[in-house]
């Protein structure tokens, strides 16, 4: 019983960071539940999904991050662009377009 509940608060540790980190609460809460200590060092040592470049999908518009090779929307092959659009974080601090 007690290593339940240890697996459990490692598994909402791990989930907790990353969603904070801008990831799936749901996954790394498995991750971390099923190998304890590696799952949640794994979760603190993952980037930051919101500090990420993104580009506009020529085909539909979405914007996707920039490491992306296909649309998740219309499935169109993205190359890489000359300017990315600012990441969240950026976004929220006031930059808008970085040259590439």
């Amino acid at each position: 019983m007690a290593f339940l509940v240890i697996l459990l608060c490692f598994g909402i540790a791990g989930g907790i960071v990353g969603r904070l980190k801008g990831s799936s609460f749901f996954i790394w809460f498995l991750v971390s539940f099923c190998v304890p200590f590696i799952g949640l060092a794994c979760a603190l040592l993952y980037r930051w999904d919101n500090a990420e470049l993104r580009r506009q999908c020529p085909g539909c518009g979405k914007v996707v991050k920039i490491h992306d090779a296909l649309c998740t929307r219309c499935g169109t092959e993205l190359d890489f662009p000359e300017t990315a659009i600012a990441s969240e974080v950026q976004m929220a601090r006031g930059r808008r377009e970085i040259p590439r």
